[in-house]
């Protein structure tokens, strides 16, 4: 294998042919590629409205089914009513299943304890086995709770309950699934006299719908309110879906079916779909591969005439290509492109034996001058671009509280006396806001000085700091800016719990940390917990929202970098939060396993 690689290496003609080949493939593979899925498109969508087409023809054959059934209790209850007595719900019971072929069943159940005489039970049940109907007074068993008896009775009027197995131990039932159209019978007074149940064989009703399938392993399923196949099928609407069903991709399509809580689904295996277009596929395929072969061969067989005469001046050139510089390559009298080139290479070969040593120290002290200058350049590109952003940004963003507080003081200026109270309020929270937003811009360039740090730092000594004391002023100094913000506040130390430290650079880093939770997340999520170790005490910070993505997580502690460049602030504020917690001797660290939002941590040393 490694032979027939270098084989291609080595021949000119052999990567052309292969290179022409691999065009001709891109472009072939490519045009088909696009066929391919927009044929499987078309095949998708005139299947889909095929099965749906049909799905709609067999609906109303199903609903001719029910109709027949409906008709069937509608036109034979009132005769229940009127002679409700059990020889006659014996007789009606028998009478609506001999009188209609559709019907497979049919019981009329009298309310608990109607006939004394039969006890707590009564109910006449009819059915159809084969060719034999069938008409017994039913055994007992508490059919009160059964849905065909209890949906009605809650409803107070009639309705088809979802399919169910019939099958009860010690009475007559029907084989299979069933579905059954039930009313409720009352009398004249309005009293609950029972329920008449009309039942459809599932199974036969199957039989019949299973020759209008579309495809030849495509089936009809019913279901319910409830989705026993787990497809995700919405209520009350009808469409068409590619999902697994049992394991097996299909197209399945739905519609609900009148009068009713069930939906007629049809599913359509994808195999059978595009079974015609997997042939025509393989075929196409197949031809393809066929030609590119002729393709490559026909290419192998022009290259390799065209440059046979190279072949020759490549042995020439091979011993320069060894070292041999001092080689001679024999000038020729062919006036072509390929003497015209040896001639070349012949002068070429002279002039490199003289020159290969100084040109070589050129190329080298060029590579390391250009090298130099080219990251010179990028030096100073980078520093005047962030200098420029940087200047831009804290022009804008200083020059916007400005604007504020300059209007409101205008308006409180012309309309002081007019302005209701609460506008006027709302003016001075507001320029107060601004101001507070001033003053925290100015403090971060002052802190992201060499200058202004070494001065604080020297002009403030460590204190004992209360943990507790300090979360409750950041979280009601980032009240002032944010009114009304939530913040869950958790501690597992006493209030007198307190660590020696820099009382105002540790404030101006974990209210930071506070503000840009309220800025950047939810606004609804927002904790702050304080725990302690044996070496260390920590203050953590969590919220909720869009959070910071892991390709930007090792840049945010970086100045002037900010995650949006459109979002408000300096891109100083986690830097220097960082920055002074590092200076007290601690650490501020991103928690990147925490994915709900952000959740950034302080450690201080004890």
């Amino acid at each position: 294998m490694s032979q027939f690689f270098q084989h291609i290496r080595q021949s000119l003609s052999l990567k052309l042919s292969i290179g022409i080949l691999l065009m001709t493939a891109i472009i072939f593979i490519s045009s088909m590629g696009i066929l391919f899925i927009e044929s499987r498109r078309h095949v998708l969508q005139v299947s889909t409205d095929h099965a749906n087409s049909v799905l709609n023809v067999v609906e109303q054959q199903v609903r001719r089914y029910l109709n027949t059934v409906e008709t069937a209790t509608t036109s034979n209850d009132f005769l229940a009513v009127q002679n409700f007595q059990p020889d006659s719900l014996l007789e009606y019971s028998r009478r609506i299943v001999l009188l209609n072929g559709n019907v497979d069943g049919c019981s009329i159940t009298a309310a608990p304890n109607t006939f004394p005489q039969h006890g707590r039970y009564f109910s006449a049940y009819t059915v159809r086995q084969a060719d034999t109907i069938v008409t017994v007074r039913e055994g007992e068993y508490n059919y009160f709770e059964k849905p065909w008896y209890k949906t009605p009775v809650n409803l107070g009027k009639a309705c088809w309950i979802d399919p169910f197995d019939d099958y009860n131990e010690g009475t007559l039932s029907a084989e299979g699934k069933i579905a059954s159209y039930c009313k409720p019978l009352y009398s004249p007074e309005g009293k609950l006299l029972g329920v008449i149940s009309t039942d459809l064989s599932l199974t036969k009703l199957s039989t019949i719908i299973s020759a209008e399938a579309p495809f030849p392993n495509a089936y009809y399923r019913m279901i319910g309110q409830k989705d026993t196949l787990g497809l995700g099928i919405p209520q009350q609407e009808q469409g068409s879906m590619r999902v697994a069903v049992e394991g097996v991709p299909s197209l399945v399509c739905y519609r609900p079916v009148q009068g009713t809580h069930w939906r007629l689904i049809l599913v359509c295996p994808e195999s059978d779909i595009f079974k015609g277009y997997y042939v025509l596929t393989n075929i196409i395929i197949g031809i393809i591969l066929i030609g590119l072969v002729c393709i490559f061969l026909f290419c192998r067989h022009i290259v390799s005439h065209a440059i046979r005469p190279l072949n020759r001046l490549l042995d020439q050139t091979q011993r320069i290509a060894q070292g041999k510089y001092n080689e001679t390559i024999a000038h020729t009298e062919r006036k072509d492109v390929v003497g015209r080139l040896q001639n070349s290479f012949a002068t070429m070969q002279e002039s490199i034996d003289r020159h290969v040593t100084d040109i070589q120290r050129i190329n080298e002290g060029r590579i390391q001058r250009n090298g130099e200058l080219r990251q010179a350049r990028l030096s100073v590109e980078e520093a005047n671009r962030q200098k420029t952003v940087f200047i831009q940004n804290v022009t804008h963003q200083i020059r916007t509280p400005l604007n504020i507080i300059l209007g409101f003081a205008q308006v409180l200026r012309d309309s002081y006396h007019t302005a209701s109270a609460e506008d006027v309020s709302n003016m001075i929270d507001m320029m107060q806001h601004q101001v507070l937003t001033l003053n925290r811009m100015v403090l971060m360039l002052y802190d992201s000085s060499d200058v202004g740090l070494t001065e604080e730092l020297n002009s403030q000594k460590k204190e004992l700091v209360s943990c507790n004391e300090v979360a409750y002023e950041c979280i009601e100094a980032t009240h002032r800016h944010f009114p009304g913000l939530p913040v869950v506040f958790h501690t597992t130390l006493p209030d007198d719990f307190c660590i020696l430290t820099n009382r105002l650079y540790l404030m101006r880093s974990l209210r930071e940390l506070l503000y840009n939770s309220a800025k950047y997340s939810d606004g609804q999520h927002i904790s702050v917990s304080v725990t302690a170790t044996d070496k260390s005490v920590r203050f953590v910070y969590t919220d909720t929202g869009t959070g910071i993505s892991a390709a930007v997580s090792d840049k945010i502690f970086a100045p002037f970098v900010k995650i949006n460049d459109l979002s408000e602030g300096l891109g100083l504020g986690l830097p220097l939060a960082r920055r002074h917690i590092l200076n007290l001797g601690g650490d501020l660290i991103l928690d990147t396993d925490y994915h709900e939002g952000c959740r950034f941590v302080v450690e201080l040393p004890l």
